[in-house]
């Protein structure tokens, strides 16, 4: 009896492990293939902070493949992978949970470099009097971007004083700004904030729906420390939101920084809504940038935006969609889908080159399906209120249209930065 039960416990031993194996190769398969998707779609530069793993030290544990709310990291040969790098944002879930520490955290690669401005431990740049705080500066984390913004004012508030309008121009409303404003209220400083878009959260706001938006608590200025595990988009924006009601935070929307002049001690900062003059200046404005426009006739007009919010708002309408990458795909496939829409996806090259598979291939379908018309190495020439002229063919033709979604990608004001005499360094693959 006694060997009995020795061979059902082994049976049983066996059984798990045969589990186990299994389950591991065909997760394994998994990422073999999404890594082989990606390397296909040339989609294999992170667009912003990421891990580089160290393979000698890497255990292949999977504790950084659960964590990554990305799905970006999986495991090959025993080893973690970084198996979807266009779908990394810098969350840096992944560091903490490596038990082995084989993971670090890097800007940049070999083929393609991020230009990070110089920025001291209190995030003052080489400009006294101007800091930098967040994503501009190379801080992806949405919970260390609060924290810089946090500490950068404790910096600030040393330096108040003088007869400018303001103590400190804070410049975005994203984590780091609003974390910033916080600080300025908490020191009792005399602060303007101010954000381009039309809404607060910054990049956040430009995530798509439900979307992973942090995964660590953080401390905030008059509020405290703020308990958060895994949140969405929808939650943190509004957490933010409830957070500016609550403190009375000021915060100005839909005003472009344009230029940052220095006056004696203090700066200017101007705007395409007016001028404030202040002791010093907070940039926290992301490396989302500008939207880069198109440079045509009618482009000014109301019904030209530069981000899809709500495909629902587009039932019925002719829509054009300008650009050639996956937010362009994915705005024109979305919009297909409402009931009544006619899409045309403008592309100014002659394939789609960095789109994820998926894409291409629900782009394909739809265009078979007659729900989108793909027009490549294609420009547009005029917008009307209620048509749009595009060149392709070497032919021009004049299409109804009700609505443009331009995604062309953003222009970070580098140039302005530099200008100001603001430092910067190109980082390839480094911290």
């Amino acid at each position: 009896m006694q060997w009995s039960y020795i061979l059902v416990y082994v049976a049983l031993a066996v059984v798990v492990v045969v589990v186990h194996v299994v389950r591991r190769r065909l997760k394994e398969r998994a990422h073999v293939a999404a890594f082989q998707e990606a390397t296909e779609s040339g989609l294999l530069e992170p667009p912003s902070l990421h891990p580089i793993i160290d393979p000698v030290r890497c255990v292949g544990s999977a504790a950084c493949v659960q964590a990554c709310p990305e799905k970006a990291i999986g495991i090959i040969r025993g080893k973690a992978v970084l198996v979807n790098p266009a779908h990394c944002i810098g969350h840096g879930a992944c560091l903490a949970a490596c038990p082995v520490d084989a993971i670090t955290l890097v800007f940049g690669t070999e083929k393609r470099g991020i230009d990070i401005p110089f920025v001291q431990p209190n995030f003052e740049t080489n400009v006294p009097g101007i800091f930098i705080a967040g994503e501009l500066g190379g801080m992806g984390l949405i919970r260390k971007a609060a924290e810089q913004g946090r500490q950068a004012l404790d910096t600030i508030s040393s330096r108040k004083g003088g007869s400018p309008d303001y103590d400190v121009v804070i410049v975005g409303a994203g984590p780091a700004g609003l974390s910033a404003g916080l600080g300025a209220i908490e020191h009792k400083l005399r602060y303007k904030i101010f954000d381009q878009e039309d809404s607060l959260g910054g990049a956040i706001f430009h995530y798509p729906r439900n979307k992973i938006a942090m995964t660590a608590p953080v401390k905030l200025a008059l509020i405290g420390q703020v308990r958060m595990g895994e949140i969405s988009k929808e939650k943190l924006l509004d957490f933010w939101n409830t957070v500016v009601k609550k403190t009375g935070l000021v915060v100005g929307f839909s005003e472009k920084m344009e230029n940052i002049e220095r006056r004696d001690a203090d700066f200017v900062v101007k705007t395409n809504k007016a001028s404030y003059s202040a002791r010093s200046v907070l940039l926290a404005i992301g490396r989302r940038g500008s939207p880069r426009k198109l440079g045509v006739p009618g482009e000014e007009l109301p019904k030209v935006v530069y981000r899809l919010i709500d495909p629902e708002q587009y039932r019925n309408m002719a829509v054009l969609v300008v650009g050639g990458g996956d937010s362009a795909l994915e705005a024109a496939i979305a919009i297909a889908e409402q009931p009544g829409t006619q899409v045309v996806l403008s592309y100014r090259s002659a394939a789609f080159a960095r789109v994820k598979e998926k894409n291409r291939t629900r782009l394909d379908e739809e265009q078979k399906a007659g729900h989108v018309r793909v027009l490549l190495n294609s420009k547009v020439k005029t917008i009307t209120s209620d048509s749009a002229t595009l060149e392709f063919d070497g032919r021009e033709e004049a299409m109804r249209n009700d609505g443009v979604i331009v995604c062309a990608g953003g222009e970070l004001p580098i140039p302005l930065l530099q200008k100001i005499g603001i430092s910067f360094e190109t980082k390839r693959g480094t911290v």
